[in-house]
């Protein structure tokens, strides 16, 4: 009995010894670099149970929930004071983070209004939301197009010429309003009910012309030719660029920051509260921070992180890329994507489910 006992209790030990580390991370779809989790992987015998979301909603609603099983996440500015207002995000111990130090001071400065003195938070991308194409499409139904203003898909008497090649639109109020509201010379950072309503009369008049409304979906689409134009982020569509050259495809795939002004906003790394595995989490952030883990990241995805050293190790193409870096004359028309109240965040869900139900 007693040595039956001892066997016992020293396979579970041994078991236990046994089982790998691991660490539950929940990211956008294609969010990620290259190498990253299987460097990281074999860095430092951690396994990396990976999921993803396409839709802001989706991850709130696991992180407000609690238990959420994960131990890093990735929300973007629209939600992070929201989690952290309802107690749902773990204070950092920068301690266990070294490399904070390359982190971006006046980037993580700038989002101090979001999350006071950066205790949850750290900057893991940023970009814009504006116009991809098929340039050699678009060109070939309208040489003249306006390809460089939202023109292109607020105009029904443009944005229907293009209806036979394909036209997308993000599934995300918190990027589409403000776009809307700002080209309609509103004010993009007050989405009151009426000016929601203004914003779904234009929206409802184009939507005869487009193919669909998601935001896992496009980056192949553009990248194969299945649809011609989208409203969408940056990085998307640099990763449809990326595909289609891949693929041999000779197609002209660009992305344009419209001259009406960019709709820019940050992406973060969290650590849920509750977080099973939190050493393994605070290595993984510490991970996501070296200079070539964040250059893999950048060259991978097309968005640009907060981490300066980084620049050094990409090729000019990228850093010279202004749908990444954007340049002087596009920064000062970029407007920041705020932080809706749960009231904002409201009324946009339901004016968007208003707008799609009439699909």
């Amino acid at each position: 009995m007693v040595i039956g006992f001892t066997a016992s209790v020293a396979a579970s030990i041994g078991a236990a010894i046994a089982a790998p580390q691991q660490v539950r991370v929940y990211n956008w779809s294609d969010l990620i670099g290259e190498h990253t989790i299987k460097d990281f992987q074999d860095r430092t015998g951690i396994q990396v149970l990976y999921d993803t979301f396409d839709s802001e909603a989706t991850l709130q609603v696991k992180l407000l929930t609690g238990n959420s099983g994960y131990d890093v996440a990735a929300p973007s500015n629209t939600s992070l004071s929201q989690l952290i207002k309802a107690g749902a995000l773990t204070e950092l111990d920068r301690s266990k983070i070294p490399n904070w130090k390359n982190l971006d001071p006046e980037l993580m400065k700038f989002v101090e209004s979001k999350d006071p003195d950066n205790r949850h938070a750290l900057i893991y991308d940023w970009g814009t939301t504006g116009i991809g194409m098929n340039r050699s499409l678009l060109e070939a139904k309208m040489p003249d197009a306006p390809f460089d203003s939202l023109d292109l898909l607020f105009k029904p008497e443009i944005v229907s010429r293009f209806k036979s090649c394909g036209v997308a639109m993000l599934d995300s109020p918190e990027d589409v309003y403000p776009i809307v509201l700002n080209y309609l010379g509103l004010d993009p950072q007050q989405p009151t009910p009426q000016n929601l309503e203004k914003a779904n009369e234009l929206l409802k008049a184009v939507l005869p012309n487009l193919r669909y409304i998601a935001s896992g979906t496009y980056i192949n689409d553009l990248a194969n030719g299945n649809v011609c134009l989208v409203l969408g982020w940056s990085g998307d569509v640099e990763i449809a660029r990326a595909r289609a050259q891949e693929a041999g495809i000779t197609d002209k795939i660009q992305y344009v920051a419209p001259r009406e002004g960019a709709l820019a906003w940050f992406g973060f790394l969290v650590i849920p509260q509750g977080a099973p595995n939190l050493d393994a989490a605070y290595r993984f952030l510490n991970e996501t921070l070296e200079p070539k883990v964040s250059a893999d990241f950048t060259a991978t995805v097309g968005y640009a992180n907060a981490v300066p050293a980084s620049l050094a190790l990409l090729p000019e193409e990228v850093t010279k890329n202004p749908a990444i870096f954007p340049p002087e004359d596009v920064r000062k028309k970029m407007f920041w994507q705020t932080d809706p109240s749960p009231r904002q965040l409201r009324d946009m869900s339901r004016a968007w489910n208003r707008f799609k139900n009439s699909m």
